[in-house]
C-alpha cells in the first residue's frame, strides 16, 4: 500500500510540474487595449465560435456595470510573450463588441460597424437600446476601470498541457475539435502550411464533407495526417490525437517547407486527374476519410521514392482489401499499414 501511495504521488507531482500558471487582475480598458495591440490574440480557428445571442451579451454588460463577479478568462502565453485566449472568448468578444473594437486581422470578429446596443435587462431597464457611445462619460470611465481576473498558463507549461486545457475548457457551449485545438496550441509555419493546403482548390474538390464537418478542422486534419503518416506510420500507436499532437510539436517551428508543399500538391493533382474531381466510393455520399487518407499517403510514398504513380485499374475505389482496411474501427498500426500499402500497390 505504501508503494502505491508513493507511485500515485510521483505521478501527480510529475504532471503538476508540467503546469505553470499565474494570474492578473486587469481592467476592461486594459484588456481592450491589449486586444487592439495584438497582445491578446484569438486564434483564427477559434474565431468562428463567437455565438452568444444578444440577450446574453447584454446580460454580461449589465453584470459589469453592476460590479457583479465575472468568471476568470484563461489565456496561454506564446513564446513572443503574447497571450492566446483559451477560455473566455464569449466574454472578451462581447466586451469588444460593446466598445465597438475590431479584433485585428479577423474577418469574423469585426465589431466597429456593428456595435452592441443593449437589449432589455433585468435591473438596468433604462439602459435598454443604449450603445457604449450613448453612456455618460462617468459611466464609461467606471466601466473601463472594472477589473477581470485573467488566469495565465505560462510558456513553461508542456504543450500537451496546453492542448488539454484548451480541450477541457472548451468542452461546453463552445466545443472545439481536436484539430481546432491543435491549430490554437501548435501555431507556427507548419500549421500555416496545413491551413494553406487545406483550401487548395483541387484538394477541396476531392474532399466532399458532411455539413457538420465543413468548418471543424477535418480538412486540415487530413492534411496533417498525410505528413504524419507518411513519416511516422511505422511508429503509429493507434492513439491518433497524441500521435498528431507529437508530430505537430516536432514540426511546428520548421520553416523549410517547400518540399512538403510540393509533395502534397503533386499528390493531390495526380489524384484529382485520376478521379476527375470528387473522391467517392459507390454507395457513399461523402468522402470515405480513412480510405482517402490512405490513398493520399500511398501516392505520396510513390512520389517520395522518386517514382511516378500509375493510373489504377477501373473500380479501384471498390478494392476489397483497401475498403475493408478503411472501415470504422481501423485505427491501429496494422490496419493503417494495410490500407496505405494497398493504396500504394494499386497506384504502382
Amino acid at each position: 500500500m505504501a508503494n502505491d501511495v508513493v507511485d500515485l504521488q510521483a505521478e501527480l507531482d510529475k504532471h503538476r510540474r508540467a503546469v505553470d500558471t499565474d494570474y492578473f487582475d486587469l481592467s476592461i480598458r486594459e484588456i481592450v487595449r491589449m486586444v487592439e495591440s495584438d497582445e491578446i490574440q484569438v486564434a483564427p480557428s477559434y474565431q468562428r465560435q463567437f455565438r452568444w445571442k444578444e440577450p446574453v451579451q447584454s446580460a454580461l454588460i449589465e453584470s459589469l456595470l453592476l460590479g457583479l463577479p465575472i468568471p476568470a478568462i484563461f489565456v496561454a502565453t506564446n513564446k513572443d510573450g503574447t497571450w492566446d485566449v483559451v477560455d473566455g472568448l464569449q466574454r472578451v468578444c462581447t466586451i469588444l463588441r460593446f466598445f465597438a473594437v475590431d479584433v485585428p486581422n479577423s474577418e469574423a470578429l469585426k465589431f466597429a460597424d456593428n456595435p452592441l446596443r443593449l437589449g432589455e435587462m433585468s435591473q438596468l431597464a433604462t439602459f435598454s437600446k443604449l450603445a457604449y457611445e450613448d453612456l455618460p462619460v462617468p459611466i464609461r470611465l467606471m466601466l473601463g476601470k472594472r477589473y477581470l481576473r485573467v488566469q495565465v498558463l505560462s510558456d513553461k507549461s508542456d504543450h500537451e498541457v496546453r492542448f488539454e486545457l484548451f480541450r477541457r475548457l472548451n468542452a461546453g457551449a463552445v466545443e472545439l475539435t481536436s484539430q481546432e485545438v491543435r491549430s490554437c496550441v501548435y501555431r507556427g509555419p507548419f500549421n500555416t502550411l496545413i491551413e494553406d493546403l487545406s483550401v487548395h482548390p483541387e484538394y477541396k474538390a476531392l474532399l466532399k464533407l458532411g455539413s457538420k464537418n465543413l468548418n471543424d478542422g477535418t480538412a486540415e486534419e487530413i492534411v496533417l495526417k498525410f505528413f504524419a503518416y507518411l513519416e511516422g506510420m511505422e511508429v503509429f500507436t493507434g492513439k491518433v490525437t497524441a500521435f498528431l499532437n507529437a508530430y505537430m510539436q516536432k514540426r511546428g517551428d520548421e520553416t523549410d517547407l517547400d518540399s512538403d508543399r510540393q509533395l502534397f500538391l503533386n499528390t493531390v493533382r495526380f489524384l484529382h486527374s485520376v478521379t476527375g474531381g470528387e473522391f467517392r466510393r459507390q454507395g457513399v455520399h461523402t468522402t470515405p476519410l480513412n480510405q482517402f487518407e490512405a490513398v493520399l499517403v500511398g501516392i505520396g510514398r510513390i512520389f517520395r521514392e522518386g517514382n511516378q504513380p500509375k493510373i489504377p485499374e477501373p473500380g479501384w475505389e471498390q478494392d476489397e482489401e483497401l475498403v475493408s482496411a478503411s472501415r470504422v474501427g481501423t485505427n491501429s498500426r496494422p490496419m493503417l499499414k494495410k490500407r496505405v500499402l494497398r493504396a500504394q500497390e494499386l497506384f504502382s
